[in-house]
C-alpha cells in the first residue's frame, strides 16, 4: 500500500503545497505589484480556484477514460508554466494571469481516484487518511516556510520552489508509482447530473466548498488585519503560523485515528465547523493581537481536523466506474469555495472591515453546521469480497451501493442499515464454505 499512496499522496500534497505556501503572504506582497489594491490582492488569491474549479471535472472524466497517469502529467507540466508566469510577473494582472494558468492544472481529484484504484476497499480509508495527513503536513511545512522564504528572498522564491517540488513529482509518477489496474464494472454509469443529487456527495461537496472558503478569507484576513491594523511585526508572521500548525498537528494526528479508524468522521466534521464559528467570532471582536492569535490557533485546530478525513469521506460516497468524476465535482466546489473566499473577504476588508467579513461567513457558517447534520455516517458502508458470483442478481437490490471486479476479486459495497451481508450472501446463493 506504501508504495500505492505515498507518491501519489505526495504528488497530490504538492499541488497544495503550491497553493498553500502562496496563501500566508500573497495578499500582503501582492499589494506591493503594480496596480494593485486589496480587491486585485483577494482576486489574486482565489482566482487560481476558478481554473481548478472548471477543469477538476474534465481531468476526472478524462482519466476515467484515458487513464489517471497520463492525465495528471499533463497537469503537472500546465502548473509548472503558469507558476513560472507568477515567479516572473512584476504586476497584478500579470500575477492574476499566471494563477490562473496554475489551476489549469487540475489533477488532485485524479490523484485521489488513482489512490483509490490502487487500494482494496477496506484499506481505501487509511490511504485516504494518509494522504490528507500529508496534505496536512505540506500545509503546515509551507505556514513556516512561507513568511520565511519570501521575506528572505522574496514573492517569486515560493514559485520556483513550487516548481522545483512538482519537476520531482513527475519524476514519481513514472519511476516509483505502479500501473494502473484494470477494474471491471457491474453498475451501469450514470449522468453527472445524478453526482450532483446524490444527498451525501452533495453535503460532502457544501463542506470542501465552505472549508476552502473559509480558509481563503482567512488568509486574506490573517496578515492585513495582523500587520496593518493591529501593529504586529510583518517579520515575525512566520512564529504564528508556527504556533498554529504545532497545535494543527496535534488536532491533525487525533483526526487521523479517530476519523476512519474509529469511526467519528461526520462528529470530527461538525467539530472542526464549530471551531470555525468560534475562530472568526475571536477575528470579529479582537482588538489586540494577542486575541487574534488565539483566534488563528483557533482556526487552524479547526481545518486540521478536517484535513485528514474530507476526502476519504468523499470517496466513501463515489462509485468505483465514476470515482474520477465524483472527485473532480468534489474538488471543483471546494476551488470555488477558494475564489469566493478571496474574492469576498478581500471585498468585504477593503470596503467595510474584519468584523463585517466574521458576521457574514458566522451566518453561513451556521447554515453549513445544520446541513452537515444531515449527511449519513460513512462507517455504516462495509463490503463483501467474493471469488466466485453472478453480481447481476444484485443489480437494483436497493442498499447495494456499488458492485466490481478487482484483483480476481467480485467486491460488493453495501450500506447496513438497508440490508445486511447475510441478506446479500442469500440473493447470490453463495455457500458459507465459498467465502
Amino acid at each position: 500500500m506504501l508504495r500505492s499512496v505515498l507518491p501519489l499522496g505526495f504528488i497530490a500534497a504538492s499541488r497544495f503545497f503550491g497553493l498553500f505556501i502562496i496563501l500566508p503572504v500573497l495578499s500582503l506582497y501582492a499589494l506591493e505589484l503594480d496596480g494593485a489594491n486589496e480587491f486585485l490582492a483577494g482576486l489574486t488569491i482565489g482566482v487560481y480556484a476558478v481554473t481548478q474549479m472548471i477543469f477538476q471535472v474534465p481531468f476526472g472524466s478524462l482519466s476515467d477514460r484515458f487513464g489517471r497517469k497520463f492525465m495528471i502529467f499533463i497537469g503537472l507540466i500546465i502548473f509548472i508554466i503558469g507558476s513560472l508566469i507568477c515567479a516572473l510577473a512584476t504586476d497584478i494582472y500579470v500575477m492574476l494571469l499566471g494563477r490562473l494558468l496554475q489551476g489549469c492544472g487540475a489533477v488532485g481529484a485524479v490523484a485521489t481516484a488513482m489512490i483509490s484504484d490502487l487500494i482494496s476497499e477496506d484499506k481505501r480509508s487509511k490511504a485516504m487518511a494518509m494522504m490528507g495527513g500529508m496534505i496536512g503536513i505540506a500545509f503546515a511545512i509551507s505556514m513556516v516556510l512561507s513568511p520565511l522564504l519570501s521575506r528572505e528572498f522574496g514573492l517569486s522564491s515560493l514559485f520556483y520552489l513550487s516548481i522545483i517540488i512538482t519537476i520531482f513529482s513527475i519524476f514519481l509518477l513514472f519511476s516509483i508509482v505502479p500501473k494502473e489496474p484494470k477494474i471491471h464494472h457491474h453498475e451501469p454509469k450514470a449522468p453527472l447530473i445524478n453526482l450532483l443529487k446524490q444527498k451525501d456527495l452533495a453535503i460532502m461537496n457544501l463542506t470542501n466548498l465552505m472549508q476552502k472558503m473559509v480558509m481563503s478569507c482567512a488568509f486574506v484576513a490573517i496578515p492585513i488585519v495582523l500587520v496593518k491594523s493591529l501593529g504586529y511585526d510583518s517579520n515575525n508572521l512566520w512564529i504564528v503560523y508556527l504556533i498554529s500548525m504545532i497545535f494543527g498537528f496535534l488536532a491533525m494526528g487525533m483526526a487521523g485515528f479517530l476519523g476512519d479508524a474509529k469511526g467519528h468522521s461526520k462528529k470530527l466534521l461538525l467539530i472542526g465547523v464549530v471551531l470555525f464559528i468560534a475562530s472568526f467570532i475571536g477575528f470579529g471582536v479582537a482588538n489586540s493581537s494577542l486575541i487574534f492569535i488565539i483566534s488563528v490557533v483557533i482556526f487552524f485546530i479547526g481545518f486540521n481536523i478536517h484535513e485528514p478525513i474530507m476526502q476519504s469521506c468523499a470517496s466513501k460516497f463515489a462509485k468505483s466506474n465514476q470515482r474520477g468524476s465524483a472527485l473532480g465535482i468534489f474538488n471543483s466546489f471546494g476551488y470555488l469555495g477558494s475564489f469566493f473566499g478571496g474574492v469576498v473577504g478581500g471585498y468585504l476588508l477593503h470596503s467595510y472591515s474584519i468584523a463585517t467579513l466574521a458576521v457574514v461567513l458566522g451566518i453561513l457558517l451556521i447554515i453549513w453546521l445544520i446541513i452537515l447534520l444531515n449527511l449519513s455516517d460513512p462507517r455504516v458502508f462495509k463490503i463483501i469480497r467474493l471469488p466466485n458470483a453472478d453480481l447481476s442478481k444484485l443489480e437494483n437490490v436497493d442498499g447495494v451501493v456499488d458492485r466490481y471486479y478487482q484483483n480476481n476479486q467480485n467486491i460488493i459495497k453495501f450500506n447496513s442499515t438497508i440490508i445486511s451481508r447475510d441478506e446479500i450472501i442469500a440473493i447470490l446463493g453463495v455457500s458459507d464454505e465459498k467465502l
